[in-house]
């Protein structure tokens, strides 16, 4: 081949390559996905936090965390290239960004390999709180399963029943009972509707905090923006049933009378700071209440654009 014909081949434009095609399926996905992960990370930053603050956590334990938000970093930014793609836009967007060529985007984030990983990725347990391990000035996180216990036990004292009577209907001993109401032993759906019945409360208003506590999903049938609505009922109920006035105060008036009654009570679904805020003056872990209002958020969305 002559220098001529070299110059021209080499000249010549190069064939454009193709524009990624929609894939909706694998954007919602990818979608759901990043959700996790944010959440994920949630989960670790709190652990993270809390053992930053307490000044006796292991260093190992420390760079424990810092690795595992790391890896889901990473794992996010895979997301968030194949999600791009299946929205058919182009890689050339995110490149300034991510500081790494096309090419090394398409290779390093591949569609497939991402979606294997998915399928087989684990999540993170929540931090786990211990009460009276807090530090100075740090609420005593409760997990679900004190809470319930919580609000049965007030709900019992309030009817002026006794222990000995829930137990004689129930058919088990009195200290099975004593148990159960102070979060020693876990609380059976059939025992929690007992307890209710017997107190003239309505068992619904346990639900949610019954299936936080049993660690279960909450039925597809229930209205998702109702049921974050009654689970921060039966927060806010097994706290005491504390005035706003009591939380603004506890939550250095970050958040406003208007947002809690909005959170408790409806309409709509605020924002996450205000869920957020609410949940931890309720002394209770915000990775059990960030799905559920991640659920009812995204209900509400749909609600509206349909």
């Amino acid at each position: 081949m002559s220098t001529r014909s070299r110059v021209q081949t080499a000249d010549a434009p190069q064939p454009a390559r193709s524009a990624p095609s929609a894939n909706p399926s694998r954007a919602s996905r990818c979608t759901e996905a990043l959700r996790d992960i944010a959440e994920d990370c949630t989960v670790v930053s709190e652990d993270l936090l809390a053992g930053a603050y307490s000044g006796t956590t292991p260093n190992t334990d420390i760079l424990q965390r810092l690795i595992s938000l790391r890896d889901l970093v990473e794992e996010a930014i895979g997301v968030v290239v194949v999600r791009h793609r299946a929205q058919a836009q182009p890689l050339k967007e995110l490149v300034p960004i991510a500081g790494i060529s096309e090419d090394r985007l398409r290779k390093k984030y591949e569609p497939t390999s991402v979606d294997r990983s998915l399928t087989t990725r684990s999540r993170p347990e929540p931090a786990t709180f211990h009460p009276g391990t807090a530090t100075a000035g740090t609420p005593t996180l409760r997990r679900p399963g004190q809470r319930l216990a919580a609000a049965l036990s007030r709900m019992q004292r309030g009817s002026g029943l006794r222990q000995w009577e829930l137990a004689e209907k129930m058919g088990v001993h009195e200290s099975y009972v004593s148990r159960m109401l102070s979060g020693e032993r876990f609380v059976s759906w059939k025992y929690v509707k007992i307890i209710c019945e017997m107190c003239g409360q309505d068992p619904g208003r346990m639900k949610p905090l019954w299936e936080a506590a049993a660690g279960g999903q909450r039925s597809d049938t229930d209205d998702p923006g109702e049921y974050l609505r009654t689970y921060l009922q039966g927060l806010h109920y097994a706290h005491g049933s504390p005035t706003p006035e009591t939380i603004l105060d506890t939550t250095h008036h970050v958040i406003t009378a208007e947002d809690i009654d909005r959170a408790l009570h409806g309409p709509g679904i605020p924002e996450w700071h205000v869920i957020e805020r609410l949940t931890l003056a309720l002394q209770s872990l915000t990775t059990i209440t960030r799905p559920l209002w991640r659920r009812a958020q995204t209900a509400a969305e749909h609600s509206t654009t349909s």
